[in-house]
């Protein structure tokens, strides 16, 4: 942890901006996150905090960033974050951007300046907030793997190499969207137990609770990431739902893994929130035994008591009916990022190992968090393994989603004596077949 750092965290710093202390807010001062919206003036990049965008190409031409390096300041003029990512962890932006905000460093005249280039969060539309050029997803929860390995071979649920190389496989970039983005159910071939292939819209669409983290500064081509530098090169997190269309799956994953199950949609959250600001809730990983085989060097952490973070996810549902009838969404699972098998610089680590070359805004996923106990499943998939279907509040019941059917996640780091960290909400309702 950084000196700036641990001044950031030690003390429970209030912002002038009123909204951003409250207990509830995802966005207090010691978060700002950076996504991108567009409130007339188009794409432009900002920092959440409170009920505020903080707009950072205003800041720029209003000097408001002096003093900080040139390339930080054209960086933070652009429309998207790649710019700002391939710079990695700048601490000398947070630490100005802070100053500005806080209650007690900032002046009243400063205040007043700062005030001028906020924009209410109620009149910004969200965009995605950086163009990304590729998208990893992995199997990193062990819990997960086992239920879902259990479905299919019950008496060996895990594959012989899961505890020894971080699984993952290369998704699809261009269908990643913003949450709030309407998912429309997709189409694939389909082979159902009593019949031949036939092509039709899915019946068994699912949801897949999992964060993503964006690449910041890249490696070079063929020069691989040491473990020990992987978290210089993680400009943030985000939520990500991995829309997945288990029927269509089931079908042609076999022998090359996912595809058309999964590249239909993307959902991401739009704010991403930098490793600085979950510096206080970092905890040792605690899913990987005693018992289980040694990391092979190349996977093995400096900082094993660091190596995970205490993200608490959740995932709610609110069908169309519910949402008619004035019922809020139903929280139906609870999982949390602590629990992963492999942690984040394992993945970072093992992409870039064979000399794969991660570039600025590159978006690589953990795959489902699920936890250990009943309701930590991070998807409908691992409750086939119930004699019941989910029971909703009005008496509905969930196998899979249906039209209608909107899911939202969230996260937040929250422990005594700090503030929440919250990753606002990565939400998408599902629409019927094209």
């Amino acid at each position: 942890m950084s000196q700036f750092e641990g001044r950031e965290v030690g003390i429970m710093r209030t912002s002038w901006l009123a909204s951003a202390n409250d207990p509830a807010s995802d966005f207090p001062l010691q978060n700002l996150p950076y996504g991108v919206f567009d409130s007339g003036r188009g794409p432009r990049i900002g920092v959440a905090i409170g009920d505020q965008i903080l707009d950072l190409h205003s800041c720029v031409t209003h000097d408001l960033l002096a003093g900080l390096p040139e390339t930080v300041s054209a960086a933070c003029a652009a429309p998207m974050l790649n710019s700002l990512m391939a710079l990695g962890p700048s601490v000398a932006l947070r630490r100005r951007l802070s100053e500005l905000l806080d209650a007690r460093q900032a002046s009243h005249l400063t205040q007043a300046r700062v005030a001028q280039h906020l924009v209410p969060m109620g009149a910004a539309v969200m965009q995605v907030p950086a163009a990304i050029g590729d998208y990893s997803d992995f199997y990193s929860s062990i819990h997960h793997a086992s239920r879902v390995g259990a479905l299919f071979r019950p008496e060996s649920p895990l594959l012989p190499n899961y505890k020894y190389v971080p699984i993952g496989y290369h998704g699809r970039a261009s269908s990643i969207v913003v949450s709030g983005t309407s998912i429309r159910r997709p189409c694939g071939q389909i082979k159902l137990p009593d019949s031949g292939p036939c092509f039709g819209p899915s019946q068994s669409l699912d949801y897949e609770l999992e964060v993503g983290f964006f690449v910041g500064s890249g490696n070079p081509f063929g020069q691989p990431i040491p473990i020990a530098d992987a978290e210089q090169h993680i400009f943030g997190l985000c939520l990500v739902n991995d829309w997945s269309a288990r029927d269509i799956q089931s079908w042609e994953y076999q022998p090359l893994g996912p595809f058309l199950a999964k590249s239909f949609a993307t959902t991401i959250s739009p704010w991403i929130v930098p490793l600085e600001a979950l510096a206080p809730y970092r905890v040792p990983a605690s899913a990987r035994p005693a018992a289980d085989p040694a990391l092979l060097s190349y996977l093995q952490s400096p900082d094993s008591a660091r190596a995970a973070i205490n993200l608490s996810l959740e995932v709610y549902l609110q069908s169309s009916s519910m949402r008619q009838s004035g019922l809020d969404p139903q929280l139906i699972a609870r999982s949390n990022l602590r629990d992963l098998y492999w942690t984040l610089p394992q993945m970072l680590a093992h992409h870039a190992s064979n000399g794969c070359n991660l570039r600025p805004g590159d978006l690589l996923a953990t795959g489902t968090v699920s936890g250990p106990d009943p309701g930590s499943e991070g998807c409908l998939l691992e409750l086939k393994r119930n004699p019941g279907p989910l029971r909703l509040a009005n008496g509905e019941t969930r196998r899979f989603l249906e039209n209608g059917d909107q899911v939202t996640l969230r996260a937040y780091c929250q422990q005594p004596g700090l503030p929440r960290i919250g990753f606002g909400e990565c939400t998408g309702t599902i629409a019927g077949a094209a």
